[in-house]
């Protein structure tokens, strides 16, 4: 018997009322940062007074989906203030790092049974985070100093362990329709989830959820003495969209490193999984593919591995997910078919230029390898009439996420493009040395202001500053990093 009537998104709960992830997020910190302090205190020899010496001077490390940007890290921030784990100040922020799931798990990995002296320089290891929410696939290549560098983009689904259980779920339901159990369903459930699917192994075996009593009796629905009867391959049909999606992005990683040997390291709750083990090893091996396991307890991957992250740094250099840029006037000219077929929309500019709207300014291209060290950056000037309105500006940044090799045009493939951020720069030392220009072809006066954009993306969390030359000195500014923000009208920009 199989299900179709309702989607699996249907059965995941809604947050109660009055809560938002960021809400949610905050209580749970806030309840295991208690935890802690209570067990420490407790088991530790004068615990109380270790953390009193301590309590103040706590860095955190948190970990997310591959797929988590800087609005989420944003999020989980925020969620770090409203807990108390840290103030909201610039200090305080320095106090929280964020690292990616596949990263935490490859230091999980190398610190916990990975044949390290089996790999040789060049060679990959595939981390494979199998958690209850999100599959996250990292790879990355050993290098000849003994350090890791990331070779392909990461990817992150949603396809965990817990939708194993919704798919049970839905099927369940369709199942105990007519039947009186149908009000222990989320008990049924329950019971698959901790008992049944993970010791399920063999598709050809019977498999078994006891949820009852031995009173507990109707044969229409395979349920004897309070057992639920499943065919082995109905629950495989469970599994089955997890297996595929990770079988896929496995493809996907090897597809972009074009590497001939992988080690393939499987962490995350749901690897405990011997069926997933089973089928990744069917699957793998013959490709060339040693799927592992680490002997230590893979559930603890990403906290573990996070720790190992802040200590160790085995990761040297990351691979840019998307291409990064901004939108800017650039010059028109007539000669060049892509710009006469825009003419409609060139403007004269403050300074009497003809220029033309929405050109993409590429600051980074899509799977470019990054050291944490690098930045990049790009020229631009801003025109302005009064100084005043200008105190503090916003520069866009954006992700183009299609399949253009080089995107250039905002009215093109305009769907693979979105708002990263917003970046709000303090510019008054700079404005302190602009003087008003003024040309006749322009209705007065103006000011401009020019600058580079820098952003840093090598590291685990974004960061971007904004560069100026004062008086033949290069001098920069912090600047802070908004998400999430509805920007105003673009400002009269050009790229440098």
């Amino acid at each position: 018997m199989s299900s179709t009537s309702t989607p699996i998104e249907a059965y995941v709960p809604a947050l109660p009322p009055g809560k938002t992830a960021v809400t949610v997020v905050a209580d749970f910190l806030r309840y295991l940062f208690k935890c802690t302090e209570t067990y420490i205190q407790e088991k530790e020899p004068n615990g109380e007074s270790l953390w009193s010496s301590l309590q103040n001077q706590i860095d955190f490390i948190l970990t997310h989906p591959n797929g988590w940007e800087g609005a989420q890290q944003s999020m989980m921030r925020e969620a770090a203030v409203m807990s108390g784990l840290i103030p909201d100040t610039d200090e305080g922020h320095s106090q929280l790092s964020f690292v990616t799931e596949g990263e935490a798990s490859l230091h999980f990995a190398v610190r916990n049974g990975f044949p390290k002296s089996d790999m040789k320089p060049g060679e990959g290891v595939l981390i494979l985070d199998a958690g209850g929410g999100t599959i996250d696939t990292t790879t990355y290549a050993k290098r000849a100093d003994g350090w890791y560098e990331e070779i392909a983009a990461p990817q992150c689904h949603f396809n965990g362990s817990i939708f194993v259980t919704l798919a049970a779920q839905q099927y369940l339901n369709d199942l105990l329709a007519d039947s009186r159990f149908l009000d222990d369903l989320d008990h049924i459930v329950d019971c698959f989830d901790k008992t049944t699917k993970p010791r399920f192994s063999n598709p050809e075996e019977m498999q078994f959820v006891k949820f009852g009593k031995t009173k507990d009796n109707d044969e229409t629905c395979n349920i004897r003495y309070g057992q639920l009867k499943l065919a082995g391959k109905e629950v495989a049909s469970f599994f089955e969209p997890a297996v595929r999606c990770v079988l896929d992005a496995i493809a996907e990683q090897q597809k972009q490193c074009k590497l001939p040997y992988i080690h393939v390291v499987l962490v995350g709750g749901f690897s405990a999984s011997d069926y997933l083990f089973q089928q990744l090893t069917k699957h793998l091996e013959p490709k060339g593919c040693q799927v592992l396991r680490p002997d230590s307890y893979v559930s603890k991957a990403c906290s573990d591995g996070a720790i190992s992250f802040y200590l160790d740094h085995f990761v040297q250099s990351r691979v840019s997910k998307m291409t990064y840029g901004c939108f800017a006037n650039v010059l028109y000219r007539q000669d060049d078919p892509e710009h006469y077929a825009r003419e409609s929309s060139a403007f004269i500019t403050l300074a009497g230029e003809i220029r033309l709207p929405g050109a993409f300014n590429i600051i980074l291209p899509k799977g470019v390898q990054v050291s944490e060290a690098t930045e990049f950056r790009s020229s631009y000037c801003q025109l302005f009439k009064d100084k005043a309105e200008f105190a503090t500006f916003t520069s866009q940044v954006w992700s183009y996420r299609g399949h253009l090799a080089e995107p250039r045009w905002r009215d093109f493939d305009s769907a693979s493009y979105s708002l990263l951020c917003m970046i709000k720069v303090d510019v008054t030392n700079i404005l302190k040395n602009t003087k008003a220009t003024r040309q006749s072809s322009t209705q007065g006066k103006f000011y401009r202001l020019e600058y580079d954009l820098v952003l840093i993306f090598g590291c685990t969390e974004f960061k971007a500053q904004i560069a100026w030359k004062e008086k033949g000195m290069e001098k920069r500014s912090p600047a802070k990093i908004l998400y999430n923000y509805h920007a105003p009208a673009t400002p009269d920009t050009s790229s440098g």
